[in-house]
């Protein structure tokens, strides 16, 4: 019988941090807008507490769930994501020029795309095995279902979680043993068509030209890219206190996509270290749960997965630091969104449940398992049931 393992409690307290931090960020950035609007100045924090009880709700079921139930499930969730995307192209809330929520803006379809994406590639991945490397079976199919999903995100237009999700399933493949050749070729085509969708949009030509012109001259910068700077350059070492910001008031979206630049205000740059550290253990935990993982599957999820947490997070750093062009990405764990935070702990639920590997079974279903899970395995007993090896005989890699 296989055993199962304990959860990966560092990555428990990391993510704990990362929340609690988030929560105090919410209410720092919030706390005037809940008490002009509502009369309330926990207004917007009581409503990011109740998504991150259900956010955690959701990852502890995750984590006591089966993970390799997703694999059978992988596909009914594609297509239910699919179904989302194309439902909110329709009936969607417009909201700053894009079209991506639902229900008054609660449900946001384009973060469930990540996580689903993810476990659609592992498990379509692990499925193929060494034919993932033949054109047929692995490059073309990937290009399909994954521009199919893409596509649907870009036509909000959401060209920042296109990029983390496409990036998220690219680490799959790429994982999953493809051909460099494939990967060569997946990567100038991903290349080619995001070009593509920024010279398209007006938005993203524009933001995109802003940040040339803003490597050639710092004073150039657009508003809300320099206001972001100038956040963090007021924060010093240790910044002005939680709650005591200024710059924050003159930040658009400082609740949401601009967050980091208001920990570097109030946190100064010992807060900023202190969140790119977290991350940092996150990415760590992450990967070793992959590499420790008991079966193909099962460490494609988790490193895609930790991809997809860590991408997201380095992408709006960047952003804030202007180190990139200007997008419209949520930080993990610590911006205001429902959606984005309930996915992101769902995504650490999953790792958590990889991390304490299958519950214990006492048979083997097919030779196919068999071979997954590494475990010398005959079929020699009395009663013609599966049983396991002895102990002194050595048991696969």
């Amino acid at each position: 019988m296989r055993e199962t393992r304990s959860p990966d409690y560092l990555l428990t307290l990391v993510v704990a941090a990362l929340v609690l931090l988030g929560l105090l960020m919410v209410y720092s950035t919030t706390f005037d807008w809940g008490y002009q609007e509502y009369g309330d100045p926990l207004y917007w924090l009581k409503q990011q507490v109740l998504w991150t009880v259900l956010g955690v709700a959701v990852a502890l079921a995750l984590a006591r769930t089966d993970y390799t139930l997703w694999r059978a499930w992988a596909v009914p969730l594609m297509g239910g994501t699919l179904a989302l995307l194309l439902l909110v192209l329709m009936v969607g809330q417009k909201q700053w020029g894009a079209q991506r929520s639902l229900l008054g803006g609660s449900i946001q379809p384009g973060e469930l795309a990540k996580l689903a994406t993810v476990i659609y590639a592992a498990a379509w991945a692990s499925s193929k095995g060494e034919r993932i490397r033949d054109l047929t079976y692995g490059l073309v199919p990937f290009s399909v279902w994954m521009g199919a999903v893409a596509g649907l995100v870009a036509l909000q237009p959401d060209l920042s979680a296109v990029a983390v999700l496409v990036f998220a399933g690219f680490v799959v493949f790429f994982l999953s043993g493809a051909h460099i050749g494939q990967l060569f070729v997946a990567g100038l085509m991903g290349g080619a068509v995001f070009w593509t969708l920024v010279t398209v949009y007006p938005h993203a030509h524009e933001r995109f030209e802003a940040f040339l012109a803003g490597l050639r001259d710092p004073s150039l910068l657009p508003y809300h890219p320099l206001q972001a700077l100038y956040a963090l350059a007021s924060g010093g070492l240790f910044g002005t206190g939680l709650g005591a910001g200024r710059v924050k008031f003159y930040l658009p979206a400082a609740h949401t996509d601009a967050v980091f630049a208001v920990v570097g205000e109030e946190m100064g740059l010992f807060g900023c270290v202190l969140v790119m550290g977290l991350f940092a253990l996150l990415a760590w935990r992450g990967f070793r749960i992959a590499l420790r993982a008991r079966d193909g599957f099962g460490g494609l999820l988790a490193a895609g997965l930790t991809a997809l947490l860590v991408f997201q997070a380095l992408l709006n750093m960047g952003v804030i630091a202007s180190l990139l062009p200007f997008t419209g990405t949520n930080l993990p764990f610590i911006g205001k969104g429902g959606s984005s935070l309930v996915t992101s702990l769902a995504a650490v639920g999953l790792l958590q449940s990889i991390a304490r590997g299958r519950p214990p079974r006492k048979w083997v279903e097919s030779p196919v398992e068999e071979k997954e899970n590494g475990v010398s395995l005959d079929r020699g007993g009395r009663n013609g049931r599966t049983r396991l090896s002895r102990s002194g005989r050595p048991a696969g890699p």
